[in-house]
């Protein structure tokens, strides 16, 4: 109710402000045209006045007449035609200025002295207005001329101008119609329109959506989750502090602005140009990895923007690296440690039997091997958390029965911008771990693993090799899919599908290459831009 009360005292005051407005135009409009009329009109009567046939032989007073009897002779006839004409007043003036005609014969056989006349004298024809004791006057100014074409007096037509007042009580009834008819559309327009206006509300007043526009807002701005939501137009309508926070963005007025023009990597517009929502999806903006959830916003059936809720995964991925890290290392040590037991017991029976020499042989040998690998991985490798890994893998093999070969000119300075450690671990861990499960489902004696990083200005390249059991090309085409395995578990179907979707953030390629009981070559590169 407060609203229809509302809406319709603000109808009645724009109605009433906009007819005052139109009224002071069409008035002025009236007097102008009034004006004009009674220019014309005074000009009109004016001219026939100054062409009459006795006013003319008067002028010439052929027959010396006194300046008594001339006024009395012309005003008796200008009298009669300006009752006629409705004119206020008609004066006839001759050569001398002297009044021979007007409405107070007080003022018959007097000198003109009205300084807007002397035109006049000059055959001049034209209209004045001037302020007069009864009001605003318009008036005309006609020469009288002979036949011989020679001026002998002055003809001087008045109107009086009506006032504002008068003008409006002329016209009081059409002025009380178009107010009522105003007023009474205009109060049924307001009430349709409060009522249409409140429906598309729901039904709350004004003051009940600003709280709830404040609360929302509020709402946002203490969400520890970053929130962005655009419009079908990719305009900013949410951009709360936490968002601004995780993806370093210190501009305080985003709303009204175009998504791309902040953030070009956001991806949020694809959500409106595909209709379909994202869930979880890891992405990489302003060096800020990001986990988001992406979903279009639907009104009646009909997508009008989108939303994206999202988390910073920056710092947790870095711990995450550290410890996936750790990880490795406990790994390769828990490997080496099993290994070096079995180096021992070989040492301890060969002393047990006497062969002191080949005990000595053997722990030089040993010695030595891994020298050159932990030499070599450290000389390639600068990344150590990666060089733990390689070993690890290296170590791997050898529990498994599997010799892992590592390509001597392999050699790792840095990783490309859009890849991060743990994005590499998942990679090559995968790759590697796939490696094994081949050769472990392969009956063939001789099981070997062929690892190469190489890196230049460009590229960075990982390449592994097995002589497993390989993979027909149906496969090739499914091992993308999340759960799809060439192996009897449930605990297997992920890895390539996590690959994949690096690669999809990344920019990067596979390239695979297999044939059945021969093995499988994966080649994955990626840029350094």
């Amino acid at each position: 109710m407060t609203l229809n009360k509302g809406m319709i005292a603000l109808t009645f005051f724009i109605i009433a402000f906009s007819l005052l407005i139109a009224g002071v135009f069409i008035l002025g409009s009236i007097v102008n045209s009034k004006e004009k009329e009674l220019q014309e009109q005074s000009m009109l009567v004016a001219r026939t006045v100054a062409t009459l046939p006795e006013i003319e032989d008067t002028l010439h007073n052929e027959n010396n007449l006194s300046i008594e009897a001339q006024a009395r002779r012309i005003n008796q006839t200008v009298e009669q035609l300006r009752t006629v004409n409705s004119a206020d007043y008609i004066v006839i003036m001759n050569m001398d200025h002297v009044r021979l005609s007007h409405p107070l014969t007080s003022k018959l056989g007097t000198v003109s002295t009205t300084p807007d006349e002397e035109a006049a004298y000059s055959e001049h024809y034209y209209t004045s207005k001037a302020k007069g004791e009864v009001g605003v006057m318009v008036r005309a100014f006609v020469p009288i001329m002979n036949t011989k074409h020679q001026q002998i007096g002055v003809a001087v037509v008045g109107y009086r101008l009506p006032s504002v007042l008068e003008v409006l009580g002329g016209m009081k009834w059409e002025i009380a119609l178009a107010l009522t008819l105003s007023t009474a559309f205009g109060l049924w327009g307001a009430l349709i329109l409060s009522r249409r206006v409140k429906k598309q509300m729901l039904d709350y007043e004004p003051h009940e959506i600003a709280k709830l526009y404040t609360e929302r807002i509020e709402t946002f701005n203490a969400m520890h989750e970053g929130i962005i939501a655009i419009d079908k137009e990719f305009t900013v309508t949410i951009f709360n502090p936490k968002a601004r926070q995780i993806l370093g963005i210190g501009e305080q007025n985003l709303l009204e602005k175009k998504i791309y023009d902040i953030l070009p990597d956001t991806r949020l517009p694809e959500i409106l140009d595909f209709n379909q929502p994202i869930y979880n999806k890891e992405l990489h903006i302003n060096q800020h990895t990001i986990l988001s959830n992406r979903v279009p916003i639907e009104v009646d059936g009909e997508t009008v923007g989108a939303i994206a809720i999202f988390q910073d995964r920056t710092e947790v991925k870095k711990l995450a690296e550290e410890l996936t890290g750790v990880k490795e290392f406990v790994q390769a040590l828990r490997i080496q440690n099993h290994e070096h037991k079995n180096k021992l017991h070989t040492i301890s029976g060969l002393l047990q039997l006497g062969h002191h020499q080949e005990a000595m042989d053997y722990i030089v040998e040993v010695q030595t091997t891994q020298e050159e690998t932990t030499n070599f991985l450290n000389q390639r490798i600068q990344n150590q958390n990666i060089a733990g890994l390689v070993l690890s893998k290296i170590n791997r093999g050898k529990e498994l029965g599997i010799n892992v070969m590592m390509d001597e000119h392999s050699t790792l300075e840095r990783l490309p911008e859009k890849l991060d450690f743990h994005d590499f671990v998942v990679v090559f861990g995968n790759l590697v771990e796939n490696a094994f499960d081949a050769l472990q489902l392969t009956s063939s004696s001789s099981k070997e693993i062929f690892i190469s990083i190489d890196q230049n200005d460009e590229t960075l390249s990982i390449l592994v090799e097995d002589n497993g059991v390989g993979m027909t090309d149906e496969q090739i085409q499914k091992i993308f899919d999340n759960g799809f395995t060439t192996k009897n578990s449930a605990n297997h179907g992920i890895g390539l599908y996590l690959i994949s979707d690096i690669l999809n953030k990344t920019n990067g390629s596979i390239d695979i290459t297999s044939s059945l009981n021969e093995g499988t070559s994966i080649l994955v590169t990626f840029t350094m831009e």
